[in-house]
């Protein structure tokens, strides 16, 4: 399961300002501290990574100088895709396999006489 953080819990009361003016595509807001996500992080393309690095640092310039960001580079809501969600719901899926194939009892199969 993808979990998702709250504005609140970001950076503080810069937060819910930055996500106000569209500074993050949604996949921005996922918590990097599960293993799932990291590895998610490690498949992305490279375009998609230095995006998501650039809106990132973006967005802590914009919090450090207490500006908004201008209306031309904010996110409009036909730019904002989930391009993370689905890489973490791959793997979910191969680690509910694994998972599957280690619990699986092999057993020798009795001969018919």
């Amino acid at each position: 399961m993808v979990a998702r953080l709250s504005p609140n819990l970001i950076a503080g009361e810069d937060a819910e300002a930055l996500t106000n003016v569209n500074v993050f595509r949604s996949d921005d807001l996922i918590p990097e501290e599960s293993n799932t996500v990291m590895l998610a992080l490690k498949r992305l393309p490279p375009k998609e990574a230095y995006d998501r690095v650039f809106r990132l640092r973006r967005a802590f310039q914009c919090s450090l100088a207490h500006q908004l960001l201008p209306k031309d580079q904010q996110t409009k809501p036909e730019e904002d895709y989930l391009y993370l969600t689905p890489i973490i719901e791959e793997i979910e899926a191969e680690s509910r396999e694994r998972d599957d194939l280690e619990a699986m009892v092999v057993s020798k199969r009795k001969s018919r006489d």
